[in-house]
C-alpha cells in the first residue's frame, strides 16, 4: 500500500494494478483499505481514500456501491470533500475544511457522516455535528481524476428564481426528468471519456422590484452597448422594454470540453414568454432547446473523435425526454 500511495500518475497506477493477477483479491484489499479511510480525519487520510477510489474505478467495485471522491468548494471558498454515488448521494464523511496558517483542518460543526450500505458498522447519518480531530496538515487536498459509470447529463438551475407559472415545470425538470435520466440512461454502453455534461438553465424572473428578462438574439458577439440597445428595441415591444431589466443573450452558450475532468458546461437561456406558456407548452419548448443543445454538443465532440458512443447517449436522452413530456403534471 505504501508503494500505491506514492504513485501520482494514473498511467503508472494502471501499470501497478496490472501487476496483480488476482483481481478479486486485489479488490478485496483495496475495499478493506478504503473502508478504513472512508472515515477520514485529516488531509492525508482523505488523499489516501481518493487514491483508493481511483484504483477501484479502474478495476471495478465488484458487488459494492461505486463511489467518487470529490473535492469541491463551498460558497465562501472553503474546500469541501465528499464521496458520491452515481445518483450524487453522499456517503460516509462529508467535510468542510478551514484554511489555517500551517495548512487545512476539518471544520467542527460543518462535517457530516452519511449512511452507506457498505459501512460494516452501519452507522446512521449524522448531519453537521460529526466529531473531528482538528488536526492541521499542510497537504493539498486531492480530487478523483477518473470517474465511475453514471448518467452523463446533469440539468440544473443557474439561479433559483423564476416566474410563478414556471415553478412546477422547473421542479419537474429537476426532480422527475433528472431522476429518469439518472435511472434510465445506459452509461455502461457509452464509454468512459465523458464524465458530465451540465445544462445550466437561466430562467427569466421577477422578485419584488427586480426583474431579469432574457431577450434571445442570434448573435451578440459584436454588439456594442449602443447596438445592444437598438437590438433590444427591435426585439422587445417599446412598452415592455425597461432598462436594466432586459438582457440580450444567445439562446445557448457552449463551453469547451475538458478531457482531464471529462466535463462540459452549457448555458441555456429562457425568455419571459416561456413562463407565459401552459405547463405542457413549457415542457415541449424546454425539450426542444435541451435536444438542440445536446445535438450541437455531440456534433462538436465527434470532431474530437472520442471513444464514446455519442449516438447511443443521444438516443437514450431523446427517449427519456419524450416520456417526460407525456407525463402529466401533478
Amino acid at each position: 500500500m505504501d508503494e500505491l500511495y506514492n504513485i501520482d500518475d494514473l498511467d503508472k497506477m494502471v501499470a501497478f494494478l496490472k501487476r496483480h493477477d488476482d483481481l478479486d483479491a486485489l479488490r478485496k484489499t483495496l475495499l478493506t483499505e478504503f473502508l478504513k479511510y472512508a472515515d477520514y480525519k485529516n488531509g492525508t487520510e482523505w488523499n489516501r481514500a481518493v487514491t483508493l477510489c481511483e484504483c477501484l474505478a479502474l478495476i471495478g467495485w465488484g458487488k459494492h456501491e461505486p463511489l467518487e471522491a470529490t473535492r469541491g468548494m463551498f460558497f465562501n471558498g472553503s474546500p469541501t470533500t465528499t464521496f458520491l454515488n452515481k445518483f450524487r448521494k453522499p456517503r460516509f464523511v462529508n467535510a468542510m475544511w478551514s484554511k489555517r496558517k500551517n495548512g487545512f483542518t476539518m471544520e467542527p460543526g460543518r462535517t457530516s457522516f452519511y449512511f452507506s450500505p457498505d459501512d460494516p458498522n452501519q452507522k446512521q447519518t449524522i448531519l453537521s455535528d460529526y466529531p473531528v480531530q482538528g488536526l492541521i496538515q499542510n497537504v493539498k487536498l486531492k480530487t478523483q481524476r477518473n470517474w465511475i459509470s453514471k448518467n452523463p447529463i446533469r440539468i440544473r438551475r443557474a439561479i433559483s428564481n423564476c416566474y410563478e407559472n414556471s415553478k412546477e415545470v422547473i421542479e419537474s425538470i429537476e426532480q422527475d426528468l433528472q431522476l429518469a435520466l439518472d435511472q434510465t440512461m445506459q452509461p455502461e454502453k457509452y464509454g468512459d471519456k465523458i464524465n458530465q455534461i451540465f445544462f445550466n438553465c437561466h430562467f427569466s424572473y421577477a422578485i419584488d422590484n427586480h426583474q431579469a428578462n432574457y431577450v434571445i438574439c442570434e448573435d451578440t458577439k459584436k454588439l456594442s452597448p449602443e447596438n445592444t440597445r437598438l437590438e433590444l428595441n427591435k426585439l422587445c415591444p417599446p412598452n415592455e422594454l425597461v432598462q436594466k431589466q432586459h438582457y440580450l443573450t444567445n439562446r445557448f452558450k457552449f463551453g469547451s470540453f475538458r478531457s482531464d475532468t471529462g466535463r462540459l458546461y452549457t448555458d441555456i437561456y429562457f425568455e419571459k414568454a416561456f413562463s407565459e406558456l401552459s405547463h405542457q407548452e413549457q415542457k415541449e419548448q424546454f425539450s426542444e432547446h435541451a435536444s438542440t443543445a445536446l445535438q450541437t454538443i455531440i456534433s462538436r465532440l465527434k470532431k474530437k473523435k472520442l471513444a464514446y458512443n455519442l449516438d447511443q447517449m443521444l438516443e437514450d436522452f431523446t427517449l427519456i425526454l419524450e416520456e417526460w413530456k407525456k407525463k402529466p403534471m401533478a
